[in-house]
């Protein structure tokens, strides 16, 4: 057997122990020893050590561990419940306001955590009950709450682009700036075909009765000013400081988890058990990436010396396609995979083996990787499979696996709008970084 069709078997390996449900970083770091010392002999000893090395040195990732402190700080603290209620009565008069508030919290709480599962249980949990109290439609609702859980994947500071600079090479400030406006766009989507909906059918979202409008203009400026601004202010100054090179991803990421925990101080809202769980869950979910990231620098540098990668990119080459049916078609690769894997797998496994043919073919890594993030995204709201369906219903047990199916798919359109305007221009996603380093 060649050494490149030896990766190649490696490689489907791989996707048949994840698939069985064996750990991915221990499945990566077996594959990989197995697969190099068989093509290139004990060397393979000291190329894991190197690999492993190389990517635990890389200071970005230290990033990690401050977001999501943050973002599991903001969540167990009660003060997005708070962001939300605020929304809500400032929205009481229109008709869908919960869709536009459930919107609106989901892109505050997405830019304090990357994480889909946190963002889709915490918003089924303070907009499911209400929803269903003001006789909201079941499947609009579950679809608003669902989709604006996933932004958390493409608005920064997504742990998914942390990760995802380093193997791809570029910036973290480059790719937080790119998935900007591509997010805005999302939400704006969201809003906009709710609100269209609700004008042409009103019970789909009726607005508040007045009992549970808010008591006057002083109490709606009181709620904005405590309820709104200082989280915006936190995530708003955290993601300035990086995107204007103020300070490392790693700084602002800090920064920002020492507001968070001074903003909860304030408020009250901190407790010791509160604390520890986010600490606890920031160390558990850090050291999962972190493993991954350095089993998956292992298996793709095995991957490469073996050849499998030039080969794969000189078979998909000589297939002659037009570019953008290539990347069409790459799209199409992640989204379906994206149905049973994490993106953690994806981001590290699929995209280094994809990354030679996409140099090949000259696409702008930096839109590249924000047509990655929202195919994710997509795949997130895409049953079969579609985990955010499942977070929603644990929380909000009333609604149908089959209604919110239903709404997700809604969604789902949305979201394919979104990534074809993103396709044809790229300059959304390509602007903002390269004013910023101008």
């Amino acid at each position: 057997m060649s050494p490149e069709i030896l990766g190649l078997v490696a490689l489907g390996s791989l996707f048949i122990f994840i698939f069985v449900g064996f750990p991915i970083a221990f499945t990566l770091l077996f594959l990989g020893l197995v697969a190099g010392y068989i093509g290139i002999g004990s060397v393979v000893f000291h190329l894991m050590t190197l690999q492993v090395y190389a990517i635990m040195n890389e200071q970005v990732l230290a990033a990690v561990p401050f977001f999501l402190f943050m973002g599991y700080l903001l969540e167990s603290s009660g003060l997005m419940e708070r962001l939300f209620k605020a929304f809500q009565m400032m929205l009481a008069r229109v008709s869908g306001s919960l869709y536009i508030a459930v919107t609106a919290t989901a892109t505050i709480f997405a830019a304090a955590t990357g994480i889909v599962g946190s963002s889709v249980t915490l918003l089924g949990v303070m907009a499911g009950p209400t929803m269903r109290q003001s006789k909201y439609d079941v499947r609009l609702s579950a679809g608003c709450i669902t989709a604006g859980g996933t932004l958390g994947i493409l608005i920064p500071p997504s742990i998914m682009l942390v990760v995802m600079g380093p193997v791809v090479g570029v910036p973290v400030t480059d790719l937080f700036a790119a998935a900007i406006f591509p997010g805005i766009i999302l939400a704006s989507l969201y809003c906009g075909y709710c609100l269209v909906r609700c004008k042409l059918n009103p019970t789909l979202g009726p607005a508040l009765s007045r009992e549970e409008r808010a008591e006057s203009a002083a109490w709606l400026l009181k709620e904005f000013v405590l309820g709104v601004l200082p989280v915006t202010l936190v995530i708003l100054s955290t993601l300035g400081t990086i995107m204007f090179g103020l300070a490392t991803p790693t700084e602002g990421a800090a920064c920002g988890a020492i507001g968070s925990l001074v903003l909860t101080l304030i408020y009250r809202k901190m407790t010791w058990s509160n604390l520890l769980t986010s600490m606890y869950r920031t160390v558990e979910i850090s050291a999962m990436i972190l493993m991954l990231c350095g089993a998956s620098n292992f298996f793709g540098a095995v991957f490469s010396r073996l050849g499998s990668a030039l080969l794969l990119t000189k078979l998909l080459l000589g297939m002659n396609l037009d570019p953008m049916i290539m990347l069409i078609a790459i799209m199409a690769l992640i989204f379906v995979l994206g149905w049973p894997l994490e993106w953690v797998p994806i981001v590290l496994i699929i995209i280094p083996i994809l990354l030679p043919m996409v140099r090949e073919l000259g696409y702008n890594l930096t839109w590249f990787c924000t047509l990655v993030a929202v195919t994710l995204q997509t795949a997130w709201l895409s049953p079969p499979v579609a985990l955010s369906a499942y977070f929603l219903k644990g929380v909000v047990p009333q609604w149908s696996l089959k209604d919110i199916y239903a709404g997700m798919v809604q969604f789902m359109g949305l979201q394919v709008l979104g990534m074809a305007v993103i396709l044809v221009f790229p300059g959304l996603a390509t602007w903002l970084p390269a004013v910023l380093r101008a």
